[in-house]
Parts: C-alpha cells; sequence; structure tokens
C-alpha cells in the first residue's frame, strides 16, 4: 500500500518501528520502553532543486534503517497502517547493525 504513495521533493516516508511489548519470556515491560524514535524508509521523494535548478537527490534510500526527532513528520495512514512523512533534513541519522 506504501508504494503507492511517492514523496514530494525531499521528503521520506518512515514505518516507524514498533518496540515489543514483552519480552520472550512473557515478561511485560513498562511504557516508558516502549518508545523508539527510529524507522524503516519506505520510500523517497526525487530531491529538492538548489538555485540553480539542479537537482539533489535525497540521502537516504529504501530498506535504510534512520534515527527520527522525537517531534515532527507527518501522520499519514495507508489503508491499515501508519507511516510518517518526513524532511530529509529532519532526520538524524541512518543506524547500522
Amino acid at each position: 500500500m506504501a508504494k503507492r504513495l511517492i514523496p514530494s521533493l525531499n521528503r521520506v516516508l518512515i514505518e516507524k518501528i514498533l518496540p515489543p511489548s514483552k519480552t520472550n519470556l512473557g515478561i511485560l515491560l513498562p511504557e516508558k520502553t516502549s518508545k523508539l524514535n527510529s524507522g524503516k524508509v519506505v520510500a523517497v521523494g526525487p530531491g529538492a532543486r538548489d538555485k540553480k535548478g539542479n537537482l539533489t537527490p535525497v540521502s537516504f534510500k529504501e530498506g535504510d534503517s534512520v534515527l527520527l526527532p522525537e517531534y515532527g513528520g507527518t501522520e499519514v495512514k495507508l489503508g491499515e497502517k501508519e507511516y510518517c512523512l518526513f524532511r530529509e533534513e529532519d532526520i538524524l541519522g541512518t543506524l547500522y547493525d
């Protein structure tokens, strides 16, 4: 369903990563640990134009894991899933394993 939305300019469509609410042994985790500011890039826009009209491509690609700010982004609901739309400059960085 997310493939139907192509972000414009330098925007990035993110699917937030939801942390588990309980451990493998069945222990329930408190709500404070359920907040992660990371997500997976689902789609990226073509990029923004500079003052000369040249296209500056987005530095993220589909499948990247990224660190998100605590606040910001635009909530988008496509089908049953919820996504967030961020500007490229609002994303804090790329996460690597």
